[in-house]
């Protein structure tokens, strides 16, 4: 296994695949329709312009077994050291310790960019990624009860955060 940078060209279609598994089969995603490949150009833009990583696990063939990428938590600019993360694993590579090592990476990343908070909205019945947080020193932040409905019934979405050490010298404005 290789830690890769994932590009549009190299990686849209695999990821397009792992997200729409992840819309049809569980609450990780709270969309109901599949995502076009079309929609995966936007995505991709939207990280290269704001310098986001999104960074990947590949097999020895290049298969993509999972990723994970980060964005703005708030459009305000007075949260612009907060950041939300995600982290989606291959449905045939879940429960092998890769969301762990994308999540580190993650957590090196958004210190290396001098970002404050790391953010994760977590499905509340998905003990295992809260477990993943946990571990890894997230704590509990709140969650809002009946947030989504999917599958005939409501979700409540817990928030997990870790608070990092950066930035040295924080700005207003």
């Amino acid at each position: 296994m290789r830690i890769v940078s994932c590009t549009y060209a190299l990686h849209a279609e695999q990821i397009l695949f792992i997200f729409n598994e992840a819309i049809v089969n569980s609450t990780a995603l709270y969309d109901y329709s599949l995502r076009p490949l079309a929609s995966m150009v936007d995505w991709f833009a939207d990280k290269e312009a704001n310098h986001l990583p999104v960074l990947g696990v590949e097999n020895e063939a290049g298969v993509l077994l999972g990723f994970a990428s980060y964005g703005a938590f708030r459009v305000r600019p007075a949260y612009k050291y907060s950041i939300e993360h995600s982290i989606y694993i291959h449905p045939d590579h879940r429960g092998q310790g890769l969301g762990k090592k994308l999540l580190l990476l993650l957590i090196e990343k958004a210190q290396e960019q001098g970002y404050h908070t790391l953010i994760g909205g977590i499905d509340a019945d998905n003990t295992a990624s809260i477990a993943l947080h946990q571990q890894l020193g997230f704590s509990h932040a709140g969650t809002i009860m009946q947030s989504g409905f999917k599958f005939g019934r409501w979700l409540d979405l817990a928030f997990y955060q870790l608070i990092l050490a950066t930035p040295a010298n924080p700005v207003d404005g």
